[in-house]
């Protein structure tokens, strides 16, 4: 089955749609309720100060610093800045190419959620047992909002027919040869079905008519299954979807931009990936705490697998609903990444002293910044310092796993990001300033500016 994660398409340079046209097939609900394509956004919205030029172009290293270093963004430009953040929108478009690839976003959506609710019908509704009102609820208000859909679309203008169905026809060419495993999508949607209840309704998203939304992640995570056979679904898609939803508050530009953030870390709802990342996690502990480290390698508690949700969800239940929200754009960010260009001038300056100091201490072996070792890492291991003592009282993984559920919705933010960053220079200063220091002297000035850097970089604001 082919796999459609390089079928987004891009923005056309000779697009002329107008920002009016695209929104004329939106489908508009009170606040809570996702359209079925981008809220509009008013011109004097789609503007970010110091990252956006005027024709609407983002300075991609610019908005990823603007996250960083201000602890996230504001709720009012949260829904535009995702949008580029998790690569919905090429950071290089304009505004008026924008334009043209969101009706290409929305018309191959459609498609592509058609064709599979034609090739098993029978999964199209959610079927209940009728125990969960609530969910009875969920799929009136669903059924209303797609009945409401259906007439505006019907009332649109003939031009704007007459380019959408033209960019259908494009859509359903490119997925024609697409062909799903009847028996692998089925299991997936029968997890779906399971999980999508269990999202948080508590949240405001999902109150009121607000539940339908519960029925839109269906769809949205039942395409992406279908789409994405190699990935298919893993238990906990619902909650990272869920966040894009609420955000972003419409279900085409979720599917993409959580299509998107799944290219890169789909890897995580795997067993192989995730336990890599366990054992990242237990080598930084390592780096950082030895004594408590060796702890927590004991007979009775023989991995970090206490930490799994915590770096499957980005820490989604440990702070408050509106400072996750925070962290996951901060932690998306890559801010590690924005230091790149100075950690590869540290390690030629290490080759070099390597160089140097061959003759005076040819067995000598310099410490290298691990860059595998990300911000979520950091973030992960400054809970665990911060509760050394209580860790260290633990005797096994039952006990470790009731102290993980007790940090739920108690963790504050501002601080751990503190905490964090102070580990996370502290290492990159200890693996980089004693041999900076002491060998090839020459060139200490460039490696205090090195340093300075760093530090800047990494510095909350």
């Amino acid at each position: 089955m082919e796999d459609l994660n390089n079928a987004s398409p891009r923005p056309t340079s000779g697009g002329q749609t107008s920002s009016a046209h695209i929104h004329q097939s939106d489908v508009r609900f009170q606040r809570g309720v996702a359209p079925v394509s981008s809220p509009d956004l008013p011109a004097a919205r789609l503007t970010l100060p110091g990252v956006m030029d005027a024709e609407g172009r983002v300075d991609e290293s610019r908005l990823r610093m603007h996250i960083f270093k201000n602890g996230g963004v504001s709720p009012s430009e949260r829904g535009l800045v995702w949008r580029f953040l998790f690569g919905m929108y090429p950071c290089s478009s304009t505004a008026l190419e924008r334009s043209l690839l969101q009706e290409q976003l929305v018309e191959r959506y459609r498609v592509m959620k058609r064709k599979w609710q034609q090739f098993l019908p029978s999964a199209v509704r959610l079927h209940l047992n009728g125990t969960d009102a609530e969910l009875v609820a969920a799929v009136r208000y669903f059924d209303q909002r797609q009945a409401q859909a259906k007439r505006q679309t019907q009332d649109q203008p003939q031009e704007v027919q007459d380019r959408l169905a033209f960019l259908e026809l494009q859509a359903q060419i490119l997925f024609e040869r697409i062909t799903f495993d009847q028996g692998e999508l089925r299991e997936a949607i029968r997890i779906i079905d399971k999980d999508v209840p269990r999202t948080n309704r508590d949240l405001s998203y999902y109150q009121g008519e607000g539940s339908g939304n519960l029925l839109v992640l269906r769809d949205i995570l039942i395409t992406y299954a279908a789409f994405h056979p190699d990935v298919s679904y893993a238990q906990g898609m619902n909650d990272l979807c869920s966040r894009f939803l609420e955000v972003l508050d419409s279900e085409v530009d979720t599917f993409w931009s959580f299509s998107c953030y799944m290219e890169k870390f789909s890897k995580d709802f795997r067993a192989d990936g995730l336990h890599r990342k366990i054992e990242l996690e237990a080598a930084l502990l390592k780096e950082l705490d030895p004594p408590l480290y060796a702890h927590l390698v004991t007979d009775n508690m023989e991995s970090f697998t206490f930490c799994h949700r915590w770096l499957l969800l980005g820490f989604q239940r440990e702070f408050e609903h509106s400072d996750a929200l925070r962290l996951f754009e901060i932690l998306s960010c890559d801010h590690l990444e924005l230091i790149s260009q100075q950690v590869d001038r540290a390690r030629y300056q290490e080759r070099l002293a390597r160089r140097c100091s061959a003759e005076d201490s040819p067995k000598s072996k310099l410490q290298t910044i691990n860059t595998a070792f990300t911000f979520e890492l950091f973030i992960c291991a400054a809970i665990l310092l911060d509760n050394r003592e209580f860790l260290l009282r633990c005797r096994d993984d039952v006990q470790l796993i009731q102290f993980t559920s007790s940090l739920q919705g108690t963790l504050d933010l501002n601080s751990t990001l503190k905490k964090a960053e102070h580990h996370l220079y502290n290492y990159c200063k200890r693996c980089a300033w004693d041999y900076m220091n002491g060998h090839c002297r020459e060139h200490k000035s460039k490696d205090e500016d090195f340093l300075y850097q760093l530090r800047s970089l990494l510095v909350l604001k």
